[in-house]
């Protein structure tokens, strides 16, 4: 490589840098935060000294800003949440049975409490919907594409699962509101049972169907990854084609697909449009999925909407809420992977 394209490529490189020092400068006005960046920006110097590293370089940049990014993200929210539990103790985060953000003072009594515990119950039972539909519906459907389908309605359903993912969940939360709501009122009314016009069912489901693609894609690839010569060997014995399935593939398969079922979840448990469409904000605590509840991710929105100070106890209250949803995906994630190295 010449000398002319090296000293191009470092050039590119220290704008490259200077771009995110001028951006955070502008943004948070901190000296720590240019501090680390011109530290990077020396030993990158430093590091781009030897000739033919350029690439190498290069590389070790865009892991850099992408590893810096997320620390600055971590911090962001560990900082306001600390703010937040000075102001709010933690306790009453996590032992409270109540979730009112409007807390008002009268008498120098505290009306309002910030108890985690109702949204916490709202995530999981939406979850719980969403996989129990994903789940058994992903798993024969992958099946089928990866054993039984031919290559043209393999291509074709492919096709039409990569067209679903792409869809806007905005239009799964019109679609919730619109056909699955009517359907499960009209069903609960079959059965005399009680159901509220928002409801944790038709979320669910609604999710359910959203992340199914995304669910079967990931199944698929677990199931082709198994070794032909393991299929032919079983069936060589005289196995028939189920028998395979579920004592050879499925088997061999079952850490991926715990994995993919992880991160599933974790993708449920971060949505937001289509729960806030279909089951509102108002934070109940039960465990009934025909009765309205709501999750952390829409209580987040609600509180970072409007015109809100931005050192006001309320807006603080979503950083703090980042951050036990931050902990429970990653200890997902974190799960998941576990999972495919312990395989």
């Amino acid at each position: 490589m010449s000398q002319c394209k090296i000293k191009n490529y470092l050039c590119l490189s220290c704008l490259w840098i200077l771009l995110p020092v001028a951006i955070l400068y502008i943004t948070f006005e901190h000296t720590a935060y240019i501090t680390i960046l011109v530290s990077l920006l020396i030993f990158s110097f430093v590091f781009i000294i030897k000739k033919y590293q350029v690439i190498k370089f290069l590389l070790f940049l865009a892991l850099a800003i992408s590893f810096c990014t997320t620390m600055f993200v971590m911090l962001s929210i560990l900082i306001q949440s600390i703010t937040f539990f000075h102001k709010v103790p933690i306790t009453e985060l996590l032992f409270c049975l109540e979730w009112n953000h409007n807390i008002v003072t009268i008498n120098n009594e505290k009306i309002g409490c910030f108890g985690i515990a109702p949204l916490l119950i709202g995530t999981l039972l939406i979850t719980i919907v969403a996989m129990i539909f994903a789940i058994p519906l992903g798993l024969f459907s992958a099946i089928y594409i990866s054993e039984y389908a031919s290559k043209r309605t393999r291509y074709i359903v492919n096709t039409t699962l990569q067209t679903l993912s792409a869809i806007p969940t905005v239009v799964y939360g019109y679609f919730s509101i619109i056909f699955l709501s009517s359907l499960v009122k009209q069903t609960a009314n079959l059965f005399n049972l009680s159901v509220h016009s928002e409801n944790a069912l038709v979320a669910g489901l609604s999710i359910g169907i959203m992340i199914l693609p995304f669910f079967v894609s990931l199944l698929e690839d677990a199931i082709r990854s198994v070794p032909k010569s393991l299929r032919y060997g079983f069936m060589a014995l005289g196995a028939t084609p189920a028998e395979t399935i579920w004592h050879i593939i499925i088997p061999y398969a079952m850490p991926t697909i715990l994995s993919a079922v992880l991160l599933s979840i974790s993708r449920v448990i971060g949505e937001t449009m289509i729960v806030l469409m279909a089951v509102g904000i108002n934070a109940n605590l039960t465990f009934n999925p025909l009765h309205s509840v709501t999750t952390i991710t829409v209580q987040i929105a609600t509180l970072l909407t409007g015109d809100q100070d931005f050192n006001s106890v309320q807006t603080l209250a979503a950083y703090a809420l980042s951050l036990v949803l931050f902990i429970v995906t990653w200890l997902l994630n974190a799960l998941a992977l576990f999972v495919i190295k312990r395989n």
